[in-house]
């Protein structure tokens, strides 16, 4: 009976042993597979004409990895997804209703990207903070920008929100206003004729001291992220982290009815592949940062671009973007 026993025992540990090599063998090979990933995304980031920093999260998996992570990258527009997310928690915790309305007025016009700027016209134009949430982050409107980072709290309240959620090496500072003033070396104002005048600064300041702002723009660190950084938030949102779980789907529904940058993450994976995304341009920088949800129930995936110091044109720019996309979608739907 004890040798009976001894056997079976030793077929036990047999068994266990081999369960062991087995998912070691799998865990070594998945990680080897990982490298090359990493070897193909760090040979298109060299397309980008610039720095390029990547970020990869398989949702379902925790697969995860990073290309030149040790910078930090201004994130132009994608800066509107922490302010969205602590929006939001402002809503949650009953300090403001989607469905209140604000008076937009002529001094909330911005300069920059946006359609509110054609509703001025008739001053006294009333929108919920519904609305302004969603030109936000739809059209990448920069008055809505504004408006929204105001109710969530300003800049303050933002970076307060990333630190207690352990989101480090991302920092939200200034207003779009501020942020487009010293990128050019202006100081700008909102209202009904900031467009105009805009352009009228603008087009009279010598090209050194807008190549000079644009240099000191490049190396400021406020408002900037790791991919690492920005990869983590979009996690924490997918997964109801950061956000319960109705603010969160809400969240992505708007991201995935993105109306700009068609030809970065989106360029060139198939047709209808859902992408939640939000784009960011300035001056030497192009981004998008996103959730892609693969075919075949293979699960969802964060990528996440930034592109800086780029001597390339934006459309070429975008289309390194779209290669990096592209290549995360195949690795792990045929890995």
């Amino acid at each position: 009976m004890k040798k009976l026993f001894r056997v079976k025992f030793n077929l036990l540990q047999i068994c266990c042993l081999m369960l062991i090599f087995v998912l070691q063998s799998t865990h070594l090979n998945a990680q080897a597979s990982l490298k090359g990933l990493e070897t193909e995304l760090s040979r298109l980031a060299d397309l980008s004409g610039g720095k390029m920093g990547i970020g990869v999260i398989h949702l379902e998996t925790d697969q995860r990895l990073y290309v030149n992570n040790n910078e930090r990258y201004p994130l132009a527009s994608t800066y509107k997804v922490p302010i969205a997310v602590q929006l939001l928690k402002r809503v949650e915790k009953g300090e403001l209703n989607l469905n209140d309305i604000t008076d937009v007025q002529p001094k909330d016009q911005h300069p920059g990207s946006g359609i509110l700027s054609n509703l001025f016209v008739a001053p006294g134009v009333q929108l919920s903070l519904r609305n302004q949430l969603e030109l936000m982050m739809i059209l990448s409107d920069n008055s809505a920008t504004d408006i929204c980072l105001n109710a969530a709290g300003g800049p303050e309240k933002v970076k307060s929100m990333l630190k207690k959620n352990k989101i480090r090496n991302m920092s939200i500072d200034r207003s779009t206003i501020s942020l487009i003033g010293d990128w050019l070396g202006l100081k700008l104002e909102g209202g009904a004729t900031s467009n105009k005048e805009f352009m009228e600064q603008y087009n009279n300041l010598p090209k050194e001291v807008v190549m000079e702002a644009s240099e000191k723009f490049g190396k400021d660190l406020r408002d900037t992220a790791t991919p690492q950084a920005m990869a983590e938030l979009l996690q924490m949102i997918w997964s109801n982290k950061i956000l319960k779980k109705e603010s969160s789907e809400l969240l992505v529904d708007i991201m995935s009815r993105c109306q700009t940058g068609e030809g970065r993450l989106k360029g060139l994976l198939p047709q209808g592949t859902y992408v939640a995304h939000k784009t960011g341009t300035i001056g030497a920088t192009t981004n998008d940062v996103g959730i892609i949800r693969l075919p075949q129930n293979k699960g969802n995936v964060v990528v996440v671009a930034f592109v800086k110091d780029s001597d390339l044109s934006v459309p070429e720019r975008e289309r390194a973007i779209a290669h990096v996309a592209r290549s995360v979608h195949d690795y792990f739907l045929f890995q």
